[in-house]
Parts: C-alpha cells; sequence; structure tokens
C-alpha cells in the first residue's frame, strides 16, 4: 500500500502538469490566432483604413449636400442652381438652345 500512494501522486503531479501545458498552448493559440489575437492585427488595421476611406468620403458628399442645401433656401435661391435643376428635371430648355452635357470628374 505504500507502494501505491506514491505512484498515485506521481501521475496526479503528470496529469496536473499535462492539464497545465495544455491550459497554456490554448492560450497560446487564443494570443496568436483567436479574434483579438496578433494575426488578426493586420486583417483589422487593413478594415480601418478601409473604413477612414469611405468615412473621408462621405464628409466629402455631405458637405457637397451641405452646399446644394445652402444654395437652395427658401429665401434667398441661387438663379443658377435653379435655372440647371429646372431645366435637367423638368426637361424645360429654349427651342434656340443648345444642351451640352459635361461628365463630371472627381
Amino acid at each position: 500500500m505504500n507502494t501505491l500512494a506514491p505512484r498515485r501522486d506521481i501521475v496526479r503531479e503528470r496529469l496536473g502538469n499535462a492539464g497545465a501545458v495544455l491550459a497554456l498552448l490554448v492560450l497560446a493559440g487564443l494570443a496568436l490566432f483567436g479574434p483579438a489575437g496578433v494575426l488578426a492585427w493586420g486583417e483589422d488595421s487593413t478594415r480601418l483604413n478601409q473604413y477612414e476611406h469611405r468615412l473621408a468620403e462621405l464628409r466629402d458628399r455631405k458637405t457637397e449636400l451641405e452646399n446644394r442645401v445652402q444654395l437652395l433656401d427658401p429665401d434667398n435661391v441661387d438663379p443658377d442652381l435653379a435655372s440647371e435643376l429646372v431645366r435637367r428635371d423638368l426637361n424645360v430648355a429654349h427651342p434656340d438652345e443648345y444642351i451640352m452635357e459635361f461628365e463630371a470628374t472627381p
């Protein structure tokens, strides 16, 4: 019986060590390959750059729209813009006018 007790203690110790090593390996794997791991940082930084680029485009578009809203203020409408909108949306033009369309450049 004395020989079984030390053998049981050795087996328990080895199982405990194996469990600890396994837990460390799982944590290391998550640190490398997990959703917030080292390898995910590159993907996250790429996605962040894409979002910042899209945000800059949306801010530019917002500035353009704010300018158009200001030009279409009911108390002080810009006559050139009003004429452009009426001619474009309602197809109103004099018979002696030539309409030339240009592509907008970004």
